[in-house]
């Protein structure tokens, strides 16, 4: 079988600069162009890829996204910033008869897939639920998608055990102590030096809590999944959110 030819935005970046060096030890997978701020998107169909990896800035993503849409190429996006709006914008680009797929990954770690899965379980059985994220200084976005999703699917959950609001006698925070709220899960993001990715969901009840904790501690970390998702991609036509279907989850 021949390899599948990628290209990856955002090459030079941390993660960008990761992916270029796993795309090109794997034996399934051919390294055929690699795009950053000062090149052209052409360069992705001029170099004939099949899948694109997408791994630049919020700003970006979306404009890219509508490029390989209009040429038939496969995406993988690892860049945060695509939201229900977002998606909802790429699924009317692709149409209802979808020819490409486009594979939005909140977070490529296995174990942090695991960890919001086990999150999504334990959010039913108890009254408290908040999340705390952690990342290097560089990142752009706050709070991160992986936490984004796995706000919603906490809430998600709640909703579908038909729990109430969660207790809270908070009246004044001109501050914003309490963070930001995602359907209606407060999220509290750090930004540090030294860090790479974190995440630690808290679950509470009477008399006992919970911590779903998740550690990045080098990008190669998320090379497996990123290299699943290049795999499977071309597989399934349409939008798909997180490495969930893949793995079976």
């Amino acid at each position: 079988m021949e390899p599948i030819r990628v290209g990856v935005l955002g090459a030079r970046g941390k993660m960008g600069s990761e992916a270029v060096r796993a795309l090109g030890e794997a034996a399934d997978t051919e390294l055929v162009t690699e795009i950053n701020r000062e090149d052209s998107l052409r360069g992705l169909s001029e170099a004939g890829v099949q899948v694109a990896v997408d791994l630049t800035h919020p700003d970006s993503v979306m404009d890219n996204l509508a490029f390989c849409v209009e040429h038939g190429i496969h995406a993988v996006v690892g860049t945060s910033g695509v939201g229900t709006e977002e998606l909802s914008r790429i699924q009317g680009w692709l149409g209802e008869q979808p020819r490409i797929g486009v594979l939005v990954v909140p977070n490529f770690a296995i174990g942090a897939v695991l960890a919001m899965k086990f999150s999504e379980i334990a959010a039913r059985y108890f009254d408290s639920a908040e999340i705390v994220e952690s990342h290097h200084p560089r990142k752009a976005d706050a709070p991160s998608g992986t936490a984004a999703r796995t706000a919603r699917m906490i809430s998600q959950a709640r909703a579908e055990a038909e729990l109430g609001p969660m207790p809270d006698a908070t009246t004044r925070d001109p501050g914003g102590a309490r963070g930001a709220e995602i359907d209606d899960v407060h999220v509290h993001a750090v930004r540090m030096t030294g860090l790479v990715a974190h995440q630690e969901v808290l679950f509470g009840t009477e008399g006992e809590t919970l911590t779903v904790r998740h550690d990045s501690y080098d990008r190669r970390s998320f090379m497996p999944g990123l290299l699943l998702a290049v795999r499977e991609v071309g597989r399934r036509e349409g939008v798909t959110v997180g490495l969930d279907p893949l793995l079976g989850l």
